[in-house]
């Protein structure tokens, strides 16, 4: 998301959970309800709300209900945390869009949740994109960042992203 004209700033870390200011360690065990998110703060005179979505359906596998490419669990899901019903409608219209042209042989099942209390993450796994050249892309207010790499295995299931049609691309996790 750091690359899209019109953000302002992306903080990756923590939300929809019921612990207070989780750290990486107990979401990543699975116990807080947490998910793991980025929060994207942008100038909507510059990029709209839509264009973020289509950004943020080009980086995620939206057919996984237990994670995302590698990582395992529901801190790992898919889902677009919304703020106010203008931004759960947008949502809903992209994920209806996705569903009505199947670009993937799965079902959609990202969530469209919304928005709880955004903890952020250590600081240590901030601006990780910066600091790992194989990392490629982020998420809009959901779960799920990614990177190009072999290192999941061959048994990954190759997804089709949006606007990709015939072409497949194996993706896996890194931590912001």
């Amino acid at each position: 998301m750091d690359a899209v004209e019109g953000v302002v700033s992306t903080t990756a870390g923590y939300t929809g959970g019921s612990v207070e200011n989780p750290t990486y360690e107990q979401v990543s065990a699975g116990g807080t309800g947490h998910a793991e998110a980025v929060e994207v703060t942008y100038d909507p005179a510059r990029v709209s709300y839509e264009q973020l979505l289509e950004v943020f359906w080009h980086n995620v596998d939206p057919t996984r209900a237990d994670g995302q490419f590698c990582d395992r669990g529901r801190q790992y899901r898919s889902a677009i945390f919304w703020h106010d019903e203008e931004q759960r409608r947008l949502a809903e219209a992209a994920k209806r869009r996705l569903e009505e042209t199947k670009p993937f042989a799965g079902a959609v099942v990202t969530g469209i949740e919304p928005a709880g209390r955004f903890w952020p993450a250590e600081e240590h796994h901030q601006d990780t994109r910066a600091r790992t050249p194989s990392a490629t892309g982020s998420t809009v207010p959901a779960a799920g960042a990614t990177a190009a790499s072999a290192s999941c295995g061959a048994s990954t299931p190759a997804t089709e992203r949006p606007g990709q049609s015939g072409t497949k691309t194996s993706a896996t996790p890194f931590m912001q």
